[in-house]
């Protein structure tokens, strides 16, 4: 009997399905206009491996996903994951599948060495924060993000 709830990794033919979580996501964090991702620039991403995404199935439909890539750590010499994005569609939230995504990571994260899973969510986002604390995730306080867009990116480049 195939269990309710299956998580599977995507593969290059999945593209269309992912950009679409994506399109949902991004519209749940009321950040729809700062997509610019293309079919065939996540297509390239997937099929080099150069991101990994899991795919979450409820009884065959696929309701979330879950986008990642390595990261390094020079003070410890091995690797991390971070969990760039994961979503799973409102209605079929509390069923477990969030919960179900980082146990995979976690297995994925222990047989590639790694020794540690990071992740950014928004502060107004209560009810991931209230997750996370659960699954035993913590604020990293001591750091603030930087970041370099557009217009500062290209003067420094220049």
């Amino acid at each position: 009997m195939t269990p309710p709830i299956t998580i599977r990794r995507a593969v290059p033919e999945d593209t269309e399905l992912v950009l679409q979580f994506i399109l949902d996501l991004a519209e749940y964090e009321h950040l729809a206009e700062s997509v610019f991702m293309t079919k065939e620039i996540l297509y390239e991403w997937i099929s080099s491996r150069r991101i990994e995404v899991l795919l979450a199935e409820y009884h065959g439909e696929t309701v979330g996903f879950a986008l990642y890539y390595l990261t390094y750590s020079t003070f410890r010499g091995q690797s991390g994951i971070y969990i760039e994005d994961l979503f799973v569609r409102p209605s079929f939230r509390h069923l477990g599948i969030g919960t179900m995504f980082f146990h995979e990571l976690a297995r994925i994260a222990r047989s590639c060495g790694c020794f540690r899973i990071d992740w950014m969510v928004l502060d107004w986002n209560v009810n991931s924060i209230a997750f996370y604390e659960k699954l035993g995730g913590h604020a990293v306080d001591d750091w603030t993000t930087f970041r370099l867009d557009a217009e500062a990116l290209e003067l420094l480049a220049k």
